[in-house]
């Protein structure tokens, strides 16, 4: 009875995945949410296959286009996706609350596992900002300046690097779009960087407890699900009876080649955003998060198992 043998601890997206592909419930835990994300129709259609449920993204408002000016003159294009605070999408996804005393595993999905330190690979700071914009007009604006990024949906901008008002005054696009804007909110880290370890004896660290990634490559909510789904598929398959040091190593493994895959994108932005000191800095800090990955994950490239629907497999003449 999986339900009563795994204690997951967070409220986060990978939480409510994890916890409703065991069947069970959260330990919720306070922690600070986004006020507004994107979610493309890639992953609306994820989760609408994961929980079961087609209405899960009903009722949003939907961003349709994009507009980039990103070390270049501005380009408009096609983008797909509805806009929803972090906190109403965990409303929507009404995961049950539980204590389990004594479980056999935990899965830590809001904060640091106890003993465990943290890889980072950069030093921006972010801040969001409410904002009211001049045309009712749903899209996104992206733009790099001299000193950071600036991201800019309705109602939200999120200012990367430098102080706000700093970008805004470098900025030609997002600025020409605001009409008025609350004070800047606190400072948060908005660099990439990984639990480390990330898994031990019948414990695993998920969600925003394993990984937090750059917010200008997009899709983090599709990357907490498939966190909470491999996370999932991990306690399930030990718990069946599978080698349980196996399959967290294929956790491990796992985790740090996704992590390696977004620093392979952040550095293709922060190579053509902009040529100035402070980009130079950042993309420097991710070609040091690359070489860590690659030295993690050493010279083997193949994993032991692989995912069939929802549960892991072993595959056929995999490395030892």
């Amino acid at each position: 009875m999986i339900a009563n043998d795994v204690a997951i601890r967070g409220g986060g997206v990978a939480a409510c995945c994890c916890a409703h592909l065991l069947k069970t419930g959260i330990e919720a835990a306070d922690r600070p949410k986004l006020p507004a994300i994107l979610v493309n129709d890639a992953t609306q259609e994820l989760m609408r296959d994961v929980f079961g449920r087609t209405d899960l993204f009903e009722g949003l408002p939907r961003i349709e286009r994009r507009v980039v000016a990103w070390g270049a003159k501005a380009v408009e294009l096609p983008h797909r996706a509805v806009v929803i605070s972090e906190e109403e999408l965990r409303a929507r996804l009404a995961p049950g609350t539980t204590t389990a005393a004594g479980a056999e595993w935990t899965v830590h999905a809001a904060s640091r596992p106890p003993g465990s330190g943290e890889q980072h690979f950069g030093t921006r700071q972010a801040t969001a900002v409410s904002v009211t914009l001049r045309d009712d007009v749903p899209g996104c604006w992206v733009e790099s300046v001299a000193t950071g990024w600036l991201f800019l949906i309705p109602g939200w901008l999120l200012a990367v690097g430098g102080d706000t008002d700093e970008l805004l005054a470098e900025s030609q696009l997002v600025a020409a779009q605001i009409a008025h804007r609350e004070p800047a909110g606190p400072r948060f880290a908005a660099y990439p960087r990984i639990v480390d370890p990330l898994c031990g004896p019948r414990w695993l660290a998920c969600g925003s407890a394993a990984l937090a990634f750059d917010p200008l490559c997009g899709d983090g909510t599709g990357y907490a699900v498939r966190e909470g789904i491999l996370a999932a598929a991990v306690v399930r398959a030990a718990l069946r009876g599978g080698d349980a040091n196996a399959l967290l190593e294929h956790y491990r493994r796992r985790t740090i080649a996704a992590f390696g895959r977004h620093l392979d994108l952040c550095r293709e932005f922060y190579r053509t955003g902009g040529g100035g000191e402070w980009w130079r800095g950042e993309l420097a800090a991710i070609g040091r998060g690359i070489a860590w990955c690659r030295e993690e994950l050493g010279e083997g490239s193949g994993f032991r198992y692989r995912l069939s629907g929802y549960d892991l497999v072993p595959v056929e003449n995999a490395p030892a």
